[in-house]
């Protein structure tokens, strides 16, 4: 539920980090102001919240001001479990905006979104259309489908403006191909940098140069030998982002992923939607039926594996950074917490983006993304691939 106060600390110009903003949940979490059955006071969040977010005496008072600004009460977040009648979110019209009319449009915070849906559903008896305020479709309210808002949960019907924090219903994705032939095999050269030879196995491959060395010293005879063949011997996990605005590079990743299997024996692959939570999957058609636990691919996958994430990093920043903030389920921990498990388990690791880098800058995901990933950001072109090959190789 902290998010937009993260958000109004930077705009404060405060240098809060995404890892002190984790400290701080961390803190809340452990009950580290009071008991778990007692809420604790603004006070106490005040201290607690400057201890782990300020680290320079000089940034008091910014702090007081963007703390004072900001706080107005804490709100609860509303239930998911409520059926929405689908009358209400069948699309008839949809309004053309222009860029000035969408500008005027004013975006709820996290807290006030998830208060102001609890209450719509409590007061809402009939269909509504092109409005600003009720759960519809084809207008400018933050909940419903067929319409514009900056900031909104997207009810029935599908997505168009990438701007939902949440998505209502249950969805379903493609799986990647990995039979997908390559349109060029450039990608291979570029991956083959991570590669680290070794023979294992049983002798089955002649050793020419060893036979003809000891032929000689066998006064001519021929004495053939054998060693195993050779292996790339690099181990790899592999952690791809699928459905939503990933649809945009099916095609781009597809062939990644092929490029991926032939060159990597030792492969391991799992999907995620937007940002990595509590579980991952290999079947897109059976992710909730075949879900396996984050917590149990760390375990099972020692550091010897090179972690790659594919993905866009485009969505809300909730979805990194607020418990309950993915699009799909109300998740116990934040993205951010599984992504720092990830590459502390994994001190090799990248991420791979295929959105352009000219446009990173402009998405504030992006930047959270690359803060969590140290930097190791690449995009998906020949050159990136090879300076993240080259990096994972060091």
């Amino acid at each position: 539920m902290l998010t937009d106060f993260f958000y109004t600390l930077r705009a404060a110009k405060l240098p809060v980090s995404v890892k002190e903003y984790l400290t701080l949940l961390e803190a809340l979490q452990a009950n580290v102001v009071g008991p778990a059955s007692e809420a604790c006071s603004m006070d106490d969040f005040y201290y607690l919240s400057r201890l782990a977010l300020v680290k320079d005496e000089k940034h008091y008072d910014k702090f007081d001001r963007a703390f004072a600004a900001y706080f107005k009460g804490v709100e609860m977040l509303t239930d998911f479990t409520q059926d929405v009648p689908l009358d209400w979110l069948r699309k008839v019209l949809e309004k053309e905006l222009t860029p000035e009319q969408k500008a005027a449009i004013q975006k709820m915070g996290w807290d006030e979104l998830m208060e102001t849906l609890r209450k719509r559903l409590e007061e809402q008896k009939e269909r509504h259309e092109g409005g600003s305020k009720w759960i519809g479709t084809g207008g400018t309210s933050p909940f419903g489908n067929g319409g514009y808002n900056p900031q909104g949960i997207r009810i029935g019907g599908k997505g168009g403006n990438k701007s939902a924090v949440k998505v209502w219903e249950q969805r379903t994705y493609q799986d990647y191909d990995d039979s997908q032939e390559l349109g060029t095999r450039n990608i291979k050269v570029a991956l083959r940098r991570l590669r680290k030879f070794a023979r294992e196995g049983s002798p089955d491959e002649l050793d020419l140069d060893d036979t003809i060395r000891s032929t000689a010293a066998n006064a001519g005879y021929l004495d053939i030998k054998m060693i195993p063949e050779r292996h790339n011997n690099v181990k790899v996990l592999l952690l791809m982002d699928v459905g939503g605005t990933m649809d945009e590079h099916i095609a781009r990743v597809e062939e990644l992923f092929s490029a991926v299997k032939a060159e990597f024996k030792h492969l391991e692959f799992f999907y995620f939607h937007n940002c990595v939570y509590d579980f991952l999957w290999k079947n897109n058609k059976r992710r909730y039926a075949e879900k396996f636990p984050t917590w149990d691919i760390i375990r099972k996958y020692n550091k010897d594996y090179k972690l790659i994430f594919v993905g866009d990093a485009t969505m809300s920043p909730y979805e990194i950074l607020q418990p309950g903030g993915s699009v799909e389920y109300n998740n116990e921990e934040a993205g951010a917490e599984w992504l720092q498990r990830l590459t502390h388990a994994y001190p090799k690791f990248a991420w791979v983006n295929p959105e352009p880098a000219g446009v990173w800058q402009y998405r504030q995901s992006i930047s959270v993304i690359q803060q969590l990933m140290s930097h190791r950001m690449f995009p998906l072109t020949l050159k990136g691939l090879e300076d993240a090959m080259r990096m994972l190789s060091k």
